[in-house]
């Protein structure tokens, strides 16, 4: 029986005891309702069952109101992982930075590209073109005369003449005035010109002899060595045959002379002239 003078301890539904909560964890309150009744679990009980029972509390009561807090404003308890398109939009840059002016690295620039690039670093070599060579005087003739002859061989591949008028052009000056350019001593303007001699055959000036009193130009004209040479070979590409006569007719049908024989003796000389001349300008 029990004693009379000991009263019972009167407990009622929610009062904490030192022992560990009975209570359903469906029946524990969600959130603390007040301070005083913190303090009042804080302050009953061992120190150790009230530190286990305070630091219990506090993380029930955090977590639910965290989970609280979500189901209220109905923001979802994880955030998901952006997407792949979204993670690229961010790492696009600024489309400001797209409309700003970009400089090209040129490839000197670039030390990779200048290694790999040789063009870049070895400057290319510089083509030079051949300069003619002038070729030493051939079959007794003197530089004056070669430089002559030069002249009616070029004069002659200017107008893609064959090889064989040249050489009738080369003996037929050495015919008419032995390959100088020759003055007249009855035109005194004819001497007014470049000239390397004076003859006196009427008004014949030049490399060929040739009369301005017969249509083939004017003196200062047939005073040069080019343009009488055009002269000359215009005249002969007019004979007919003249590829398949021999040299010293197809010379006669252009100057009719007064001694058509006597360009014959020139054709040796002549093609050695213009063979030289020819090698030395390939």
């Amino acid at each position: 029986m029990r004693d009379d003078r000991t009263l019972d301890r009167q407990i009622t539904p929610g009062d904490p005891i030192d022992r560990s909560d009975d209570t359903h964890s469906y029946d524990r309150p969600t959130s603390l309702r007040s301070a005083g009744a913190y303090a009042q679990l804080l302050t009953r009980g061992p120190a150790r069952a009230r530190i286990a029972l305070a630091t219990g509390v506090l993380c029930c009561l955090g977590l639910a109101a965290v989970a609280q807090v979500a189901r209220e404003d109905g923001t979802p308890d994880a955030v998901p992982a952006a997407a792949p398109s979204a993670l690229a939009e961010r790492a696009e840059p600024d489309p400001a930075s797209r409309d700003s002016e970009r400089v090209p690295v040129s490839a000197s620039a670039s030390p990779t590209r200048a290694a790999a690039d040789p063009d870049t670093t070895t400057p290319a070599p510089k083509q030079t073109t051949r300069k003619p060579v002038d070729p030493a005087p051939v079959a007794g003739l003197d530089k004056a005369q070669m430089k002559n002859a030069q002249a009616i061989v070029r004069t002659g591949r200017e107008m893609e003449m064959p090889r064989r008028a040249l050489v009738i052009a080369v003996a037929t000056a050495m015919q008419e005035s032995n390959l100088y350019n020759v003055a007249s001593g009855v035109l005194p303007e004819s001497r007014n010109h470049p000239h390397q001699g004076i003859g006196w055959d009427h008004d014949s000036v030049g490399l060929f002899q040739q009369r301005s009193s017969s249509g083939w130009g004017e003196v200062g004209q047939l005073m040069d060595p080019e343009f009488a040479t055009r002269q000359f070979l215009a005249a002969l590409a007019q004979v007919p045959g003249w590829q398949q006569m021999r040299l010293t007719d197809a010379a006669q049908a252009v100057q009719i002379s007064a001694y058509p024989e006597h360009y014959a003796k020139h054709e040796g000389r002549a093609t050695t002239v213009v063979g030289a001349i020819l090698k030395a300008g390939q």
